[in-house]
């Protein structure tokens, strides 16, 4: 098991143009890592699994932490903690169920350093605020020194942990057009916090429904052929069968697929439920 943390070399940026800079410079020396929070970082030293030796330190970098509107698309700087979300006033009236994701997130101290950005580029598709931002059709912001690209969140991870990012991009932000329509947002692990989630569900109901969940699948995901047929009608009894379809969960240490499967199918019918009430 490695414990040792003498070989890890750490570097500290003055700016992000720096950051950007020190990350294209290091492509041909075996890269540097992005570290923020280091809420999953350091599982992963305790552990022995950590990758990579070299990291950029950009827990600094205050110009990342923003929330702001700009000209009605909301932005999300990427080191801003779960904290400074659920205390966002922006947030709390755009986003609530961003807000009940945040809340779920580990305990106050993972809320104090956990960030939205870290959450994203760690790829795990139990990630509870990711789904989320996938039924927000949320746009992640990539920024390298040369340019900057905005990906669909839906089109982000291309399998298990692992993402369209490059080398030398930072996550730097994450935006989210105007949504309309009843927010909804359940975990179900073995505690509503600092647990990890056997199945997330996020969800906006409206004429055109957004179905997104977590932990059911290699990466987090749209219920697509769900999501059409409640558009069209279906009864909430179809929509899970199809729901059932979809998601493709595993056993684990956590739970069994068939848990999950019965899980999700009772959420899709909780969020019809609840928000067609009034």
């Amino acid at each position: 098991m490695q414990t040792a943390i003498g070989p890890l070399e750490l570097v500290e940026p003055r700016s992000l143009a720096h950051a950007l800079e020190m990350l294209r410079d290091a492509r041909a020396n075996g890269g540097l890592v992005p570290l923020a929070g280091c809420t999953d970082l350091y599982v992963s030293l305790n552990f022995g699994t950590l990758e990579g030796q070299r990291f950029l330190d950009l827990w600094g970098l205050d110009e990342l932490r923003r929330i702001e509107i700009t000209r009605g698309v909301l932005s999300i700087g990427a080191l801003a903690t779960y904290t400074h979300i659920i205390t966002s006033p922006i947030v709390r009236r755009r986003l609530p169920f961003l807000v009940a994701a945040s809340r779920e997130i580990g305990g106050v101290q993972i809320q104090n350093r956990g960030t939205i950005g870290g959450n994203i580029a760690n790829a795990s598709p139990a990630g509870d605020s990711l789904p989320v931002l996938a039924a927000a059709e949320a746009v992640v912001v990539l920024r390298s020194a040369d340019e900057t690209r905005r990906v669909p969140f839906t089109e982000f991870y291309t399998g298990y942990r692992k993402t369209v990012r490059h080398p030398d991009e930072l996550i730097v932000a994450v935006e989210i057009p105007p949504l309309r329509g009843r927010q909804w947002f359940r975990k179900v692990g073995t505690r509503a916090a600092q647990a990890i989630s056997k199945v997330v569900m996020a969800a906006v109901r409206a004429p055109r429904p957004r179905i997104a969940l977590g932990s059911v699948a290699p990466v987090v995901m749209r219920a697509r052929r769900t999501e059409e047929a409640l558009a069209a009608g279906a009864s909430i009894e179809e929509a899970g069968r199809l729901l059932a379809e979809e998601i493709s969960p595993i056993d684990d240490l956590r739970s069994t697929a068939d848990y999950r499967r019965q899980v999700t199918v009772n959420l899709l019918r909780r969020f019809w439920a609840e928000t067609g009430r009034g």
